[in-house]
């Protein structure tokens, strides 16, 4: 019989108190979840299947060599870390069934009884060997510096190629006892490991098979459900694992996700009933008559999530910042929010989303005029920095291939045009598919790039950690000491919750004065899903959805 979970909440505590949190060894299951599981098995139906768009192909099945969503959303359901999430968002125990502190800075976590999919125990040791792997130079991890942010020893050093893999401050104590060790105190500590990054690799596996161990016919997982065809620009297909520890509990049989970039054809193939549920972008010109027609059938849901553009820093025409801070005023966020994607996006005059826990926000003067004083400015600056109708301002405007990011884009060069005149800016759009794309600002070959931030906790570090100078999500190379120093400062012993949040304030005030990013909105999630689709979550943020939590309905 299964064991009721204890539950708590993440807590924000000084280095001075000790935090413990021991919780159920069977456990995992949220509320929701639990309710769930009382659901009337009359009312199921046979197939317990669902298709679900992904909106791209991913860029690898490798968690160390990913950064994307699309890679997540596949990753979430084969491979569980040491903490995970509920249908809430919140953390809850994954392959670790407890965790404790004495002082935020040595944990341990202490593994279930658990096996991969070819029956090997999950261990401690698993979890050493991946996080070595993640910050490896020779892994060349989007995440690289994810660890050194929250300050686990010798990451960062590693890192820059200083020291070895085998000096991170990760420990196996026994088969079951795993401890982590960091520099610092960081009481979010257990909520950063639910992300993709922090996920076990089986190392036999990896090393017998290298770029081809995440090929179905060689992958072996830890999580729900295996992948048992991977067709390329099409779907993967993943079904249930046997071996999987809670596998008593997983509802669905077997998701299929595909890669539609297009939220046009989504749309379609939902309502020609071959998709249950969509990826979290609807055409803003169907969005009303979809309401109209489809009613609940559109979730609208909270979402960690900002959508930007990104400068390039040390590239013309944005390594001065006066033409960086130019567009950004020139831009008008509430025409984008209200008349193009028109969903219930809000403007983003910072980059952390201003619902994030523990955040207190920073409000720009330049937030409180009006248009025609923010154009102004705009063209003073451009002037002040060389620009004229003799000499125009053109730049690339680089974003992937997606019907919703071509319409902002074209929108954004618009506004642009209409506000500042276009014999002062010249914008050519450069498309690129999800893969490319990506390949294109890791290499630094772009002037301006769209861009969406996602928090993988959260916490306001999720995001500020990445516009910090060498951080490897850092891609536009922005580069600042005194916004380096406040966030060094978050994490100083003694500093308490709401010392952290002023400082994550300051920060966001530097990133405006700086102006690296050009923050347009925060999002939301707004997605088609079948009446029949029972328990796909709608309160979580973060957007982590849990295939083995979800049941279908007789239809």
């Amino acid at each position: 019989m299964r064991k009721s979970q204890t539950k708590f909440t993440p807590l924000y505590l000084s280095s001075t108190l000790a935090v413990t949190m021991m919780l159920a060894a069977c456990g995992g299951q949220s509320d929701s979840a639990a309710e769930s599981a009382n659901i009337d098995p009359n009312v199921l139906a046979d197939k317990q299947e669902m298709v679900i768009n992904n909106g791209a192909e991913p860029e690898s099945l490798d968690p160390h060599k990913v950064s994307g969503v699309p890679e997540a959303n596949v990753l979430r359901q084969v491979l569980v870390g040491l903490t995970t999430t509920d249908a809430e968002g919140k953390t809850i125990p994954g392959m670790a069934e407890s965790w404790e502190s004495e002082d935020n800075k040595v944990w341990i976590f202490k593994i279930r009884d658990a096996n991969w999919s070819n029956g090997d125990p999950v261990t401690a040791e698993d979890f050493v060997y991946s996080m070595r792997r993640v910050v490896d130079p020779n892994t060349a991890s989007p995440y690289a510096s994810y660890l050194a942010d929250v300050k686990v020893v010798g990451a960062e050093a590693i890192v820059n190629g200083e020291a070895s893999p085998e000096t991170l401050g990760v420990k196996a104590l026994d088969e079951k006892t795993l401890q982590v060790t960091l520099s610092e105190p960081v009481p979010y500590f257990p909520d950063v490991l639910i992300h993709t990054s922090t996920k076990p690799v089986h190392q036999k596996t990896v090393e017998q098979f290298g770029e081809k161990w995440t090929d179905p016919a060689n992958i072996v997982v830890n999580g729900p459900y295996k992948i048992s065809d991977w067709q390329v620009n099409d779907k993967i297909v993943l079904t249930r694992n046997e071996s999987y520890y809670d596998n008593a509990n997983t509802k669905l049989e077997q998701i299929t996700l595909l890669a539609i970039p297009s939220s046009t054809t989504d749309v379609s193939r939902y309502q020609a009933g071959e998709i249950d549920v969509t990826y979290n972008e609807i055409p803003s010109e169907q969005f009303a008559s979809l309401k109209e027609q489809l009613g609940d059938q559109v979730q609208i849901s909270p979402m960690l999530c900002t959508y930007y553009y990104e400068f390039n820093t040390v590239k013309p025409p944005f390594d001065d910042a006066r033409v960086r801070r130019a567009l950004a005023l020139a831009l008008d966020r509430n025409t984008i929010t209200d008349k193009v994607v028109g969903q219930g996006q809000t403007p983003a005059y910072q980059f952390t989303p201003v619902s994030t826990n523990a955040m207190s926000n920073n409000t720009p003067e330049w937030e409180s005029w009006d248009q025609a004083k923010r154009v102004e400015e705009a063209k003073k600056l451009l002037n002040e920095a060389g620009y004229s109708a003799n000499n125009p301002l053109t730049f690339e405007l680089l974003y992937n291939t997606n019907d919703n990011h071509k319409k902002i884009a074209v929108a954004a060069t618009s506004l642009w045009q209409q506000a500042l005149g276009e014999d002062l800016v010249n914008v050519e759009l450069v498309n690129k598919e999800w893969k490319t794309y990506l390949d294109t600002r890791r290499n630094g070959d772009y002037q301006i790039a769209r861009a969406g931030w996602c928090g993988d906790y959260n916490e306001p570090s999720t995001f500020l950690n990445i516009v910090k100078t060498g951080n490897s999500n850092n891609q536009g190379k922005y580069s600042s000491t005194q916004f380096d120093n406040l966030m060094t400062q978050t994490l100083k012993p003694g500093v308490t919750t709401e010392q952290r949040a002023e400082l994550y304030k300051q920060a966001e005030a530097q990133l405006d004065a700086d102006m690296p990013l050009l923050n347009i909105y925060h999002y939301v999630s707004p997605r088609l899903v079948k009446p029949y689709v029972i328990g796909f979550p709608t309160k979580d943020a973060l957007d982590n959805w849990q295939g083995k939590d979800i049941h279908i309905a007789k239809h």
